[in-house]
């Protein structure tokens, strides 16, 4: 074997072999199947939420019927609270957990009982027996919370911040799935080009706008409680971090 081969051997049997193109396709595919599941999530949550929404702003927003004056049948959303004495108590299993039940008497013949569910067990339920005298608070005819004393306790039909909490969880989804469906693209043209191994900057750099615009997106849900005003703002949040951190990656290239 001459010199020039014996050194062209030893240079191949040195270099590194490539990972297979199935290894490759794992950064491309995952990623995408990932980002797609997320982000068609997040839509459905926000195609189902304007109504919980809107309904979470009209509570928070209902005046005493005393202070407007007449009842609830007149002033429509106000909140109205009536006296009534506890018939029975009932804790049922439901799932893994216990519902809580109260039947009260609404003080008029012609009135049948009136079922609550409460949230939990709570201070009010603790304390409850047939006999007792509590205040009821309804709107819009469902009861939102009990009162025995000084207590109080909400009861399950009480509009709260669950919507809000699911409008939060939706834009989360949607800025994670739409990072993993962008870094698919990106680790398909790098695998096209055969560019080199990704350094740790350019992940954590993504890593921390992506943070950021999560946390932009949970302030828009909490702060704005709108679907059609919160999307915008959150995009807006996310363009802003991921300009930011394509910057850095520029000077610091």
């Amino acid at each position: 074997m001459t010199p020039d081969r014996a050194r062209s051997s030893t240079a191949a049997s040195a270099a590194p072999s490539l990972p297979p193109a199935s290894t490759g396709l794992k950064g491309v595919v995952i990623p995408a199947v990932v980002g797609s599941v997320m982000a068609l999530t997040a839509a459905v949550l926000f195609a189902l939420l304007p109504g919980e929404l809107s309904e979470a702003r009209d509570f928070q927003a209902a005046r005493p019927c005393e202070e407007i004056g007449g009842s609830a049948a007149e002033n429509g959303d106000c909140l109205a609270t009536w006296p009534a004495t506890v018939l029975a108590t009932e804790a049922r299993p439901r799932g893994k957990g216990v519902a809580h039940w109260i039947t009260l008497d609404q003080g008029e013949e012609d009135l049948p009982p009136f079922r609550v569910r409460l949230r939990g067990e709570g201070p009010v339920w603790e304390k409850l027996a047939p006999g007792d005298r509590v205040t009821v608070a309804t709107w819009r005819a469902a009861a939102v919370w009990v009162e025995a004393g000084n207590e109080r306790q909400d009861a399950t039909e009480r509009p709260g911040l669950g919507p809000v909490v699911r409008l939060a969880v939706g834009l989360v989804l949607l800025m994670v799935g739409s990072v993993l469906l962008r870094a698919s693209g990106w680790a398909h043209r790098r695998r096209a080009i055969q560019a080199p191994a990704v350094r740790a900057r350019q992940i954590a750099v993504p890593t921390a706008a992506t943070a950021v615009a999560v946390g932009i997106a949970v302030a828009a849900a909490v702060l704005i409680a709108n679907v059609l005003l919160a999307l915008p703002v959150a995009a807006a949040g996310c363009a802003a971090a991921w300009a930011a951190s394509a910057r850095l990656l520029r000077h610091g290239a």
